[in-house]
């Protein structure tokens, strides 16, 4: 019988969670790049190329790849051979790990996890309770399959109960241009078919974290029904057009994983995740001989690629701006922003709508001010801030029409679409929404020269803040007069890509 001690477990756990906010798994950097030398959309190119970069970067700093360092789940596969020793069940243990992994000095990752969700939404403070499946299987090692997962792709996820005859392929190409662009694209599609609701969605999770072979299969045709649908869907989903971060072009998926379960004969049961371009997840094995090691880590397998942009970027000041000069910016426009701009998410957003509404002033003043929609990383090692890259945008919608109508804010920078409403509101308020890339959260944080808290300081990774920022890239997502890079840019490379496959049909 296999003995695994309890402080083996513990520390294999955080030294898993600290190495998979650093470092990018190698099949998912190898077809990253893959698609980076692909892609015919310069802006889309560009998006590839600072997710590529700023992974380089974080392995080389050995710092988060993305601020939001994710809830953690954890599939555990215990060998019927195998007894714990020490105090702490499993479950204990698995989250001393992660509060350990979250709480290091010398790396802090961001707490993302809330308690009591419908009520006070107060921070764990550590990122515990972690999300553990548990499974009791053959032999004599413990099996643990862990994955840091993004609230924006999270927020993607989808579940649907099917008729038996209903299609699977439809399904599916129906709910991605819902998805938008939130989940950070390009990245993996799991999806589960099957047993009941629940089994579904557990098979899609793990999907989410395998490995990427899609290639592999292309390259030695489908065997069975499962790997048949692999191939449908990563080249329908492909064609769609939608491209990184949602800019349009020929990458939207770098794989799409199935696994399938018995079900009912009234039932089709179907989960759908998806897995962003933060990819965070790994395999450790627990044998009795102390904690579990981890992956050599070789920067060769990372691509070098220069800072750069194929097209137009201009430098703006945006101390300085004003609503004449952001007219003639278009949608699709690349900026380099420097300046003071402030912070703001879920929280600060809807304590700043309750002080309007008892008429109270606010503690910041928004005139002409541009807001970020940022939880920053805390900074370590002499940074000014840690990993600050965007959330996503669409949560901010209930909130601000009103804020540009009632305080002067003119433009927001965040990652993913806008509701219409919020468009409509851009429009007649002459303000602009521009994106930062998702998934190049280490990269943006380069930029940011200062930093200083402003305002509900309690929120923590969610307070006010003021940054100075150098060089910023940003994309114009939505200019002043309403038009949206996120309708035009799909739109017009899905009709492309189309009439390249005519074109090949016909030659």
């Amino acid at each position: 019988m296999t003995v695994i001690r309890q402080n083996d477990l513990i520390d294999s756990v955080a030294d898993a969670l600290q190495f998979i906010a650093c470092y990018h798994p190698r099949d998912f950097i190898q077809s990253l790049y893959e698609a980076y030398q692909r892609e015919e959309n310069p802006a889309a190119k560009e998006a590839l190329a600072q997710i590529l970069i700023n992974s380089r970067l974080s392995a080389i700093g050995k710092r988060p790849m993305c601020q939001d360092t994710g809830i953690v789940t954890v599939f555990a596969e215990i060998g019927m051979g195998v007894r714990f020793e020490g105090e702490m069940t499993l479950d204990e243990m698995i989250n001393e790990g992660v509060r350990r992994a979250y709480t290091c000095p010398s790396n802090r990752l961001r707490y993302s996890v809330v308690a009591d969700p419908d009520g006070s939404r107060k921070n764990t403070g550590d990122n515990t309770p972690a999300i553990i499946h548990h499974h009791l299987v053959a032999g004599d090692q413990v099996k643990l399959r862990l994955a840091a997962k993004g609230g924006g792709s999270e927020a993607k996820t989808r579940f649907a109960m099917l008729n038996p005859s209903d299609s699977v392929v439809d399904w599916v190409l129906e709910q991605i241009p819902h998805l938008g662009a939130g989940w950070c694209p390009p990245g993996i599609i799991g999806i589960g078919i099957g047993g009941n609701p629940e089994k579904a969605m557990e098979m899609a999770k793990s999907q989410a974290m395998e490995s990427i072979d899609i290639h592999q299969l292309q390259g030695r045709g489908a065997q069975n029904h499962e790997e048949a649908l692999r191939l449908e869907l990563y080249r329908k989903i492909n064609e769609l057009g939608i491209g990184a971060q949602g800019l349009g072009g020929l990458t939207t998926v770098l794989d799409v994983k199935i696994e399938s379960y018995p079900t009912h004969a009234a039932n089709k049961p179907i989960a759908l995740v998806p897995n962003c371009a933060a990819t965070r997840h790994i395999e450790i094995t627990l044998d009795g001989h102390g904690a579990a090691i981890m992956p050599e880590i070789h920067l060769d397998d990372w691509p070098e690629i220069a800072k750069k942009s194929d097209g137009v970027v201009r430098r703006v000041n945006i101390d300085d701006i004003t609503k004449e000069e952001m007219a003639d910016w278009k949608a699709g426009d690349s900026l380099l922003l420097s300046g003071k701009i402030l912070t703001g998410r879920d929280a600060a957003h809807k304590r700043l709508v309750d002080l309007l509404d008892q008429g109270q002033a606010l503690p910041v003043d928004l005139e002409n001010r541009f807001i970020y929609y940022v939880g920053p990383v805390d900074p370590v090692k002499g940074e000014v801030m840690g990993p600050a890259g965007p959330t996503t945008a669409t949560r901010m919608d209930k909130f601000t029409p009103r804020l540009l109508a009632e305080t002067g804010l003119i433009g927001m920078i965040g990652k993913a679409e806008r509701g219409e409403a919020t468009i409509k509101a851009i429009r007649d308020n002459k303000a602009a929404y521009l994106i930062a890339v998702g998934g190049a959260a280490y990269l943006i944080s380069k930029a940011i020269k200062s930093a200083r808290i402003l305002a509900f300081e309690d929120l923590g990774m969610e307070a006010i803040y003021e940054f100075e920022v150098e060089d910023m890239p940003v994309t114009v997502a939505v200019d002043s007069d309403g038009q949206n890079i996120h309708k035009i840019a799909p739109k017009k490379w899905q009709a492309y890509i189309q009439e390249k496959a005519c074109s090949a049909c016909l030659s």
